[in-house]
């Protein structure tokens, strides 16, 4: 339990240097290196701007001079941004759920917790590789969207 009251402090601590870096664009795969200091995917989704982040949970606990609690085998953090298109209002309440195809072919999925402005949760992306990332989200009173890219970690 301390693990992960200990993970959700630093990964809200990190809310605002990310929801920051959601005005960049590009459709491109990047490392993870690359990624951690900008924007891993961005597409406009029927009137819905989402942005995606991907940072290393070893980074993230560095910059706050904190080191991964052991045991937490979760080796990067996924936050996506959800802005409407026209005003750029950002929309933090819905229901938003991730599933990671890793290069092995192992599935992973997670439901996105909504964190100061943006939704996240922890997956593990130790092998270096290509990553399915599937999104799928329904905004309050809205309709379902979702956003499929890849990901690369060299």
């Amino acid at each position: 339990m301390k693990r992960i009251l200990l993970t959700t402090a630093a990964l809200l601590t990190l809310a605002a240097p990310l929801s920051s870096a959601a005005d960049h664009g590009g459709h491109d795969m990047h490392s993870g290196h690359a990624a951690m200091a900008g924007v891993a995917h961005e597409e406009v989704i029927s009137g819905v701007k989402a942005t995606f982040n991907v940072q290393t949970m070893a980074d993230a606990m560095k910059g706050m001079g904190m080191q991964i609690p052991k045991g937490i085998r979760e080796t990067h953090h996924l936050s996506v941004v959800f802005r409407d298109a026209r005003s750029g209002k950002v929309l933090t309440e819905g229901t938003v759920k991730v599933k990671i195809l890793n290069p092995d072919k192992r599935e992973q999925t997670r439901e996105l917790m909504g964190m100061q402005g943006h939704f996240g949760a922890d997956f593990e992306m130790a092998k270096k590789g290509r990553y399915g990332i599937m999104c799928k989200f329904l905004l309050k009173g809205d309709k379902i969207r979702q956003v499929k890219f890849w990901y690369s970690i060299r």
